[in-house]
């Protein structure tokens, strides 16, 4: 079943001068190039994922122009514009790999999460062993360190129960290995530790670890469930305006390969 979350303020405003464009090529993990009404523009993409269900002539893109530097002499940045949303088939799904770890701390700040109730203070990027991790929650006597994982793979074919499979990740990840590997310590140490999963879209109904994406980072999820490192999945409302998270919905650890 699904966990409704608590209503609160949206999550994320997205810029006001986002403008529509198609996609050429990517040309490396951070940089592609699009097509604004004829012109080509230089793009920056904040997620080091394939996304190749995203980035293809078939769907629509939202930019957003990037912003002016304070000092343009000292500036290095080559890219004139953001990839924010992509239209896949109708769905809006926010691209932008560095968000997660912002409405996850929105959403647990503003008590819209009740698994993670109880903690007053949140800190970003904070050092555990040899990672640095997305969020440390204290509270009372419990404290949990928590690590927030971008998904916008959903597998256009559903489930033998018909749901709408989001996978994670969509190529190999070492560092997310080493991410969750070092949960299992933090366990060890007495802590509270945490993965989570933001779903940056909204038609995904369970999430599935992409076994045949990354066998090494299934094994270390199921490690750390056995482990008692916490494992959760959200999804989001993405709109022009704003991306939200809205439920909680169920992680499956049987693996899709």
């Amino acid at each position: 079943m699904h966990s409704n979350i608590q209503k609160g303020k949206p999550d994320l405003r997205l810029p006001d001068n986002m403008v529509k464009a198609a996609f050429v090529e990517r040309l490396n993990r951070f940089a592609m190039l699009a097509d604004v009404n004829g012109r080509r523009v230089l793009c920056h993409v904040a997620n080091s994922g394939r996304l190749r269900e995203l980035l293809s002539p078939a769907n629509t893109l939202w930019l957003s122009a990037a912003p002016l530097p304070t000092n343009p002499k000292a500036t290095k940045r080559k890219t004139t514009h953001d990839l924010r949303l992509v239209d896949v088939g109708g769905v809006l799904v926010s691209a932008d790999a560095r968000l997660p770890n912002h409405l996850l701390r929105e959403a647990i700040e503003s008590g819209r999460l009740p698994e993670f109730a109880g903690f007053d203070q949140v800190r970003s990027e904070v050092t555990h062993g040899d990672s640095r991790l997305d969020l440390l929650l204290t509270g009372g006597c419990s404290t949990c360190l928590v690590e927030a994982k971008s998904v916008t793979l959903v597998s256009p074919i559903g489930d033998e129960r018909g749901e709408r499979v989001a996978l994670f990740p969509d190529a190999p990840t070492s560092r997310g290995r080493k991410h969750v590997l070092n949960l299992c310590n933090a366990v060890k140490e007495g802590y509270r530790a945490a993965v989570v999963f933001v779903v940056q879209r909204p038609d995904a109904d369970v999430l599935v670890p992409n076994v045949a994406s990354d066998p090494d980072f299934y094994e270390a999820l199921v490690e750390a469930n056995v482990h008692g490192v916490e494992i959760y999945a959200y999804r989001c409302r993405v709109s022009l305006k704003e991306v939200a998270i809205t439920d909680r919905i169920p992680v499956r650890l049987d693996g899709l390969g």
